[in-house]
Order: C-alpha cells, then sequence, then structure tokens
C-alpha cells in the first residue's frame, strides 16, 4: 500500500454462465464468466427481500484451462480480485461505454469437488501460483491466475 489506496473485492458467489475462454495469437488466455452474489433483508412491511447482484469476472494465465474444465454454470466459487473499469467508443453509436470487471488474483472452487474432476493426487495438485495462503474455507482447489441484466435466469 506505498500510495495509500487499496483496490481488493472478495466474492463468493454462483455462476451465472459457463465461463467463456478466448485464446490469443500469443499464446495468452483469458476466460470470462458472470458471478451473481445474493443478500437477503426484510423491507418495513416485513417482507423477505432478496437483492441479487451480478459481476463480470475475468481469469487470466496459465489456470485459465482449469477454470473452463471444471467450473460450470450454478456452482459456487471464492473469488479475490481487483475492480477494473474499461471504456470503449461503441462503433455504430459513436457513444462511450463502459464496463466494470473483477481481475482474478485468486480463485476456489467451493462446495466439493466436480464428479468429473481429478483428485489433487491423480492431477499433480493445483498449486496458489503467489505461494500466498488463501483465508478462503478450502473446500476445493485453489487457483491464482495472473452488464447485462441476468436476474431471470438465476443460478441456484
Amino acid at each position: 500500500m506505498a500510495n495509500g489506496s487499496v483496490n481488493k473485492v472478495i466474492l463468493i458467489g454462483n455462476l451465472g454462465a459457463d465461463p467463456e475462454v478466448k485464446h490469443f495469437e500469443n499464446g495468452g488466455s483469458l476466460a470470462r464468466f458472470p458471478l451473481a452474489t445474493s443478500e437477503s433483508y426484510t423491507n418495513r412491511n416485513g417482507e423477505q427481500v432478496t437483492q441479487t447482484e451480478w459481476h463480470n469476472v475475468v481469469v487470466r494465465g496459465g489456470l485459465v484451462d482449469v477454470v473452463s474444465k471444471y467450473i460450470k454454470k450454478g456452482e459456487k466459487v471464492y473469488v479475490e480480485g481487483r475492480i477494473r473499469t474499461r471504456s470503449w467508443q461503441d462503433p455504430s453509436s459513436k457513444e462511450m461505454r463502459y464496463t466494470t470487471e473483477i481481475m482474478t488474483d485468486n480463485f476456489q472452487m467451493l462446495g466439493g469437488r466436480p464428479a468429473s474432476a481429478p483428485s489433487e493426487a491423480q492431477s499433480g495438485g493445483y498449486g496458489n501460483n503467489t505461494g500466498a495462503a488463501s483465508s478462503a474455507p478450502s473446500t476445493g482447489p485453489s487457483f491464482s491466475p495472473q452488464a447485462e441484466d441476468q436476474e431471470d435466469d438465476l443460478p441456484f
């Protein structure tokens, strides 16, 4: 925190879709997926209200293939990362467009291992690339890779 600011986000939620993977000519790759987080509260009338927030999650680096193979729509994950906002000019309307994304620094599957996933002993284990210990519950392999309204299709 050399400059006196912090950009950190921690989310636990459910995937709204299977990860979308892109591979680039330079050998790099990334995966994107929507993540739903929900909170419930009681309103003034005593009714229980659930509010769902959607987050655009981006995973980069060598673990993109692992993410694309082992997580699917509806699964619960822990995501730790940074908030990034990008802008671009829409080619047809010439208006500026913006999107806010979570750039993943740490990733963990929650709720147990999918039936198709090899055990850590068989696969050699999934490591935490940064070497830092995760504060998330360790119920699944840990990953550390370098805006549409979807409320009608909740994954849980």
